[in-house]
C-alpha cells in the first residue's frame, strides 16, 4: 500500500463523532509500559521482559458548546470509562486505534491572538492500545437487518481471538444487535456463519462496546458485520482487531 498523510480522520468518543472539532492527535500510543531487566549473571547482554500493556490518545480540541460537540461532552470528564477510536481514514478495512480509557484532564488553552483550543488525554484502562480495522466505513447507516460487506485480513484464519469495538451514534427504534460474521473464502463455498462471542449487546441508543472473544479461537480469513433487530435508523461504527499472536488482558 502507498503511503498516506492524515487526511480524513476520524475520532469517536463513546459514541460521538467529534471528528469535526478535533485539530490534532498528539499521541497514539500503545504497547507495554516498561521493561523489567532480568539479567542473570551469566550473560554479557541485557535481558529484558515486557511488563503490563498500556496506551494512550492524546488530541487537541476546538470550543464546540453545541448538544453533543466536543465541550459538552469532555468537559464533564467522566469518572467512567471512556471508549476512543481514532480512524485513520473513512473507508471500509481502514486502520483504526481504539482504547478503554480514563480522561484524565480538560484544559483550554487561549493564546495571545484569540486563538482557543483543549488539550484531552485518555489512559488505558485494563486493555492498552489496540490497532484493528474498521468493518464499517466510517460510520454506517442501516434501516433495517443488513449484511455487510466484507474485509479480507489477508492470512487465512488465526488462532487468538478478536477484539471489536462498537460506537452507536443515533438510534431510532426498539433495539439494533450488531454482531460479526467471519469466512475462509468470503462466503464462495464456506457460509458467513457468526463469530463465537462475537455479538455486541443489543443497543436502544448512543452507546460504545468493547467484546473480545476466547483467546485460543480459530478466527476466518474474512470478517463482516450484520445487523439485527427492530430499527428505522442505526448509525454504528465498527473496528476489529484479529489478534496474530496469543494475547494476553
Amino acid at each position: 500500500m502507498a503511503k498516506q498523510a492524515g487526511l480524513g480522520d476520524r475520532l469517536f468518543v463513546a459514541g460521538y463523532n467529534l471528528s469535526g472539532d478535533i485539530g490534532s492527535l498528539g499521541r497514539i500510543g500503545g504497547g507495554v509500559a516498561g521493561t523489567q531487566d532480568v539479567t542473570g549473571i551469566d550473560k554479557s547482554a541485557f535481558e529484558r521482559i515486557g511488563l503490563a500493556r498500556d496506551g494512550s490518545l492524546e488530541f487537541s480540541a476546538f470550543w464546540n458548546v453545541a448538544t453533543d460537540r466536543a465541550h459538552l461532552r469532555l468537559s464533564a470528564l467522566p469518572t467512567s470509562d471512556q471508549i476512543l477510536t481514532y480512524c485513520r481514514g473513512a473507508a471500509l478495512g481502514s486502520h483504526a486505534a481504539s482504547l478503554v480509557g480514563k480522561q484524565i484532564n480538560y484544559d483550554p488553552s487561549r493564546a495571545a491572538d484569540g486563538s482557543l483550543t483543549i488539550a484531552v488525554q485518555a489512559l488505558a484502562n485494563a486493555y492498552g492500545l489496540e490497532w484493528g480495522r474498521l468493518l464499517t466505513a466510517g460510520i454506517r447507516t442501516d434501516t433495517s437487518a443488513t449484511n455487510g460487506s466484507s474485509v479480507d485480513f489477508g492470512t487465512g484464519s488465526t488462532a487468538f481471538g478478536l477484539q471489536a469495538y462498537l460506537h452507536v451514534f443515533a438510534f431510532t427504534g426498539t433495539s439494533v444487535t450488531v454482531k460479526l460474521q467471519e469466512s475462509s473464502d468470503d462466503g464462495a463455498g464456506d457460509a458467513w456463519a457468526d463469530v463465537t462471542g462475537g455479538g455486541f449487546t443489543a443497543a436502544t441508543g448512543v452507546t460504545s462496546q468493547r467484546i473480545e472473544t476466547a483467546r485460543g479461537q480459530t478466527v476466518e480469513r474474512y470478517l463482516r458485520v450484520v445487523t439485527t433487530g427492530t430499527f428505522s435508523n442505526a448509525q454504528f461504527a465498527v473496528s476489529v482487531t484479529r489478534n496474530d499472536v496469543s494475547t494476553v488482558f
